[in-house]
């Protein structure tokens, strides 16, 4: 019944999906693709909105090319079902101005009146594919999902530009002149230019990130890849998928092949942040690709070639957790060639002067509040707090002062608003 096709009055609407009725999915709603469907003729429409829907995707409609061009410019479609013969702007005009304003988006174009000429026009215009009426029901939904993947590989090479853009620029500074600091920066500017790897610890928000940033940025790896994975924040029946990649079907949501961190990050650098979390498992792949430069994807067959270099990142005192059983020696071995411990705050008091500085230019201009002073005394009152949460516990603090404040951070404001109350 799913290769059936859809004629063009829609005779097989109600028998392909008769427990539908009116549309209860309605369109706009969250985690759903977006479509829309560009066709004069209604029953076409209803027709793939029907089928659409029943695929858990939310459906928006336009009658000719020029009322489709105004909802597609105004963006949020994962996908655009486009006819070519329409009244007021057909299907190669809507595509042609679309492009011009918006390439990322897949059109797909259907038409009555194919030939292989338009066909090719349309796809030289931009379209991601062509599909003759009656379109079949299969063809549709696998054009579809070829789109939607497309899109996706669109969104994360943009979000991987971003994060290799963000590593390039000037954004991480180390702010203090205390010797701790001063040990550090030589240690950056030592190691920076070298693969070897190196393990940096330290407490939470004492600025281990920053320290990764900063050897990426001063490497040789410079203009690749900076990927992040804080092994904390996923689940540890996940971590391999998202550090290794999956094959599609190798587990019940695995819809498609994806990559994984280390090859994204190949020739680059992958920061691994919070290391002592990572499960035992997942451990042995990660020594393994040390090891050999290797990795294999869950339910792959083939290795794949990654030439990466890894920086990792713990709060934990990893040589009590090998002896706990809960780390790999090996890997503590590989990972630590170059140790590097980040100090507390509270270690570093004579930093603070620069750093609230530097929070409160930053914090202003985010807020678009006037820059404000901060009196001698209350810097020296935030000195004596204890800094549990480290540089980023005194941004947090920082923050609430500039809001709370009057036109000058006071002694009596740090008192006030410095520890939350309650």
């Amino acid at each position: 019944m799913a290769d059936a096709p859809l004629g063009q009055g829609c005779p097989l609407c109600a028998p392909v999906l008769p427990s539908l009725g009116p549309s209860l999915l309605g369109s706009n709603l969250p985690g759903m693709p977006k479509i829309l469907i560009i066709d004069d003729e209604k029953a076409i429409r209803n027709a793939l909105r029907d089928i659409l829907e029943h695929e858990k995707h939310s459906v928006d409609e336009a009658e000719d090319g020029a009322a489709g061009l105004e909802k597609a410019k105004k963006g949020g479609y994962d996908v655009i079902l486009c006819d070519i013969k329409m009244p007021k702007m057909d299907g190669l005009e809507f595509l042609q101005k679309l492009m011009a304003h918006n390439d990322d988006v897949p059109v797909i174009m259907i038409s009555g009146h194919g030939t292989i000429d338009t066909a090719v026009e349309a796809l030289k215009k931009g379209a991601f594919d062509f599909i003759e009426k009656p379109p079949n029901i299969s063809r549709i939904l696998v054009s579809v999902r070829n789109a939607l993947d497309r899109g996706n590989l669109v969104q994360e090479t943009k979000v991987l530009r971003q994060k290799v853009g963000k590593a390039k620029g000037n954004g991480v500074q180390m702010i203090g002149e205390s010797k701790a600091l001063g040990v550090i920066r030589e240690m950056i500017e030592k190691v920076a230019p070298s693969d070897a790897r190196v393990l940096i610890t330290g407490g939470n928000g004492a600025g281990k990130e920053g320290v990764a940033r900063l050897i990426h940025q001063k490497s040789n790896r410079a203009n690749n890849a900076y990927i992040e994975v804080n092994c904390a924040a996923i689940p540890g029946e996940l971590i391999e998928s998202e550090l290794f990649g999956h094959m599609k079907g190798s587990f019940t949501s695995a819809i498609k092949d994806r990559k994984g961190k280390f090859e994204l990050a190949d020739g680059g650098t992958l920061f691994l942040d919070e290391i002592g979390d990572m499960a035992l498992a997942a451990q042995a792949k990660v020594l393994r690709a040390l090891q050999e430069g290797r990795i294999t994807p869950v339910g792959g067959d083939k290795d794949v070639q990654v030439n990466v270099r890894v920086i990792a990142a713990t709060n934990k005192d990893l040589k009590k957790e090998i002896a706990n059983g809960n780390f790999r020696e090996d890997l503590y071995h590989r990972l630590s060639v170059i140790p590097i411990h980040v100090p507390t705050l509270a270690e570093r008091l004579e930093d603070i002067p620069l750093l609230a500085e530097h929070f409160i230019s930053q914090v202003c201009g985010e807020q678009g509040i006037a820059p404000k002073p901060m009196a001698e005394k209350a810097v020296k009152e935030l000195q004596k707090l204890p800094w549990t949460g480290n540089v980023r516990e005194l941004r947090n603090v920082i923050e609430r002062l500039v809001i709370l404040s009057g036109k000058e951070i006071t002694e009596a404001d740090v008192k006030a608003y410095a520890v939350p109350k309650g």
